[in-house]
């Protein structure tokens, strides 16, 4: 029995023992092939024994410091997020979790920003706290995109732009739905909140990191935000978020009185995490891994769609990708998840959305795609 309060989801197997990039094995000795990335949090895989290797030796020098010091490694890592950005002149702060990064740009837009509303996309999550998880409608403008016919300019005709601080964007994780928003809708809400001086947050807890076969999700649309947080894969397992702040903004931010401060706040062993995250992306070229591999997940989910009649779409971009289905009494999404992993295959299932979700680590192999859609298949039938 499980000592830790009872969680939102069904356990399927709560005896992992260990794990191993892609793998993880269970306390019988089972392994299976993790499509979930934990909770989207391992683009490198489990047990990545380079990290591993930087979180040790950062241990045997210091792990956590106080309020009024600091160390190398923290500007170490704020420069290598700063550069991939190209925030240059810009500001970092490393935190715990992705919601309190994307909390913490919401509030630094607040106090920034002149005009009464957020501007964001209904039903896309930001965070599970404060007003960016209330999103009130004395603060907030959500838009709807069931509502969107392909005419930016109808959708849009009635938001008040000149009352617009922010635009808070997610890029298409969708709360595990992966639901990409139109590129020209996105770029014309960017012109005309940018028209009206507003500024762009970016909420890349998800879509960060390669996860969309590019660094963030953002450049599929060509934007130049203000603010980006991001979260998940930064720490590849290690609970690490970083809030990035353009030099426009921090110079704004630091005239005023905002100040915030919590008990991890940019601990040098979250920043040697980071830091080695981001080599081992770049030394091993797996951006471009991610798009390969992305590739070969489309092209075998779009194969079995044209092959099993209950499948309604396959959506997605990079390694964030998913399967939805028709409404249908008949089709137990629950058992057919249940099944996969009895198989051998950890994939996400939302069965609400009739979906089920494959967001596998970047250095996932075209053989173990291949292998679970062949499975997925012989169970569909």
């Amino acid at each position: 029995m499980l000592k830790t309060l009872k969680r939102n989801y069904k356990m399927l197997n709560p005896q992992i023992v260990t794990g191993d990039n892609c793998l993880v094995t269970d306390e019988n000795g089972k392994s299976y092939i993790d499509f979930e990335s934990g909770v989207w949090c391992l683009p490198l895989g489990h047990n990545h024994k380079q990290v591993n290797k930087a979180i040790i030796n950062q241990l045997n020098k210091i792990s956590h410091v106080g309020y009024r010091y600091t160390t190398k490694v923290v500007d170490e890592a704020a420069e290598k997020v700063l550069d991939l950005l190209n925030f240059s002149g810009g500001k970092c702060v490393f935190l715990s979790s992705g919601s309190e990064a994307v909390e913490f740009g919401v509030q630094v837009a607040r106090k920034v920003i002149e005009k009464p509303y957020f501007l964001c996309l209904h039903d896309y999550y930001l965070s599970a706290y404060g007003i960016s998880a209330t999103r009130n409608k004395e603060q907030w403008i959500s838009l709807d995109l069931l509502d969107y016919h392909g005419n930016p300019n109808d959708f849009l005709k009635d938001i008040p732009f000149d009352k617009i601080g922010a635009f808070v964007f997610e890029p298409g994780n969708a709360s595990g739905t992966a639901k990409l928003p139109p590129k020209v809708l996105i770029k014309e809400i960017e012109k005309r909140v940018k028209a009206n001086n507003g500024i762009i947050l970016v909420d890349e807890v998800t879509t960060g990191v390669g996860r969309t076969g590019k660094w963030f999700g953002f450049e599929h649309y060509e934007m130049k935000p203000d603010i980006v947080s991001f979260g998940k894969g930064i720490g590849n397992g290690y609970p690490v978020s970083v809030i990035s702040l353009s030099k426009e903004i921090a110079d704004r931010i630091e005239s005023t009185d905002f100040v915030y401060a919590q008990s991890h706040q940019d601990d040098p062993l979250a920043c040697a995490v980071v830091k080695e995250v981001l080599t081992v992306i770049e030394s091993n070229q797996y951006i471009e891994r991610s798009a390969e591999m992305g590739l070969v997940l489309e092209r075998e989910l779009e194969t079995l769609a044209k092959k099993r009649s209950c499948i309604k779409e396959v959506r997605g971009i990079g390694l964030m990708y998913v399967i939805e289905f028709w409404s249908d009494e008949n089709l137990n999404l629950e058992k057919i998840h249940q099944t996969l992993f009895d198989e051998g295959f950890i994939v996400g299932v939302k069965v609400p959305a009739n979906v089920l979700r494959f967001y596998p680590p970047l250095t996932i192999e075209a053989e173990q795609i291949n292998s679970m859609v062949l499975v997925l298949d012989e169970i569909l039938k």
